[in-house]
């Protein structure tokens, strides 16, 4: 269970502790009503009403409502990079959908953590605060109450989240770094592919190369203002340097690799409970490292 704590002030001293919750936390105004509803504010470890005031040095407790999900548990090897009452970090391995879909009702990765949540006695609804194609690895973070979530959402609007990425793609990048703009759209709603289209939404893309291979290849490092689907994909393709083994977007070359290569390598953000900043890295995976070690 998350538990926020907050030590009372001089400043307090005359608010009661509804209006400290209101006030001192930045919790909705709906998980303020759970909170309420369930009895979960605790002042000195003894449950107390909303109306009541404390004095400086109290220690208020509020604790959140207890959740679960229902996904079917599966046996699916979880790497954990970061966890503590609130967060969960993955590294996503590549082969595998991330939530079940109607395509991929089973064997997620929303299966693997329902068993290990299980395993370890734990209870929190997984709420997914990214998501990661089914072929590309790396980051994958996980919200284990709604405040989280909600959290990571308003962070990111107001670009406080910061989303690295590695792609090996092909041809020789010429510019060390640059920014793509161009908008993304879906050209047929029956298809999953994107395209820059005309009236798309925007998107943005910043890359910066690593490394160049003489083989025609580079290695990018990419970070991202908005977060389209298949954005790194779609706009690396329309420039002329798709990424290797993407065969969505027109690069299939799986004697090199079997899958596109793109890993989510970094996440940067404020802890939503502590609100310091935490960032998180992902090592990466077998494959790409066994690529770029051909090319060099």
């Amino acid at each position: 269970m998350s538990e926020f704590t907050y030590t009372i002030t001089a400043e307090d001293k005359d608010l009661a502790i509804k209006q400290i919750l209101r006030q001192r936390f930045q919790f909705s105004a709906r998980m303020r009503n759970k909170i309420k509803r369930e009895k979960l504010v605790y002042l000195n470890g003894e449950q107390i009403p909303g109306w009541i005031t404390a004095k400086p040095g109290d220690v208020l407790e509020i604790r959140l409502p207890e959740e679960t999900s229902d996904f079917i548990p599966e046996d699916i090897p979880i790497r954990t990079v970061y966890e503590d009452s609130s967060l969960l970090i993955i590294n996503k391995q590549p082969g595998i959908v991330v939530h079940p879909t109607k395509g991929h009702p089973q064997h997620t990765l929303a299966n693997g953590i329902m068993k290990e949540m299980l395993d370890r006695g734990q209870s929190f609804k997984i709420r997914f605060m990214n998501r990661l194609d089914m072929d590309t690895s790396g980051i994958v973070a996980v919200a284990k109450n709604s405040h989280c979530q909600a959290s990571f959402m308003k962070q990111s609007q107001a670009g406080l989240v910061e989303k690295r990425y590695l792609a090996i793609v092909k041809g020789l990048v010429k510019e060390d770094q640059g920014t793509i703009s161009l908008p993304i759209g879906q050209p047929d709603p029956e298809r999953v592919e994107r395209a820059v289209v005309e009236g798309g939404s925007p998107s943005v893309t910043h890359y910066q190369v690593l490394d160049r291979f003489r083989a025609g290849y580079s290695l990018v490092e990419l970070s991202l203002e908005t977060g389209r689907t298949h954005q790194i994909r779609v706009h690396r393709a329309a420039i002329g340097h798709p990424v290797v083994s993407d065969h969505l977007y027109g690069e299939s070359n799986p004697f090199l690799i079997e899958r596109q290569a793109l890993h989510a390598r970094k996440l940067a953000m404020l802890h939503p409970v502590t609100g310091e900043p935490v960032s998180f890295e992902a090592e990466l995976p077998e494959d790409m490292a066994n690529l770029l070690e051909k090319l060099r």
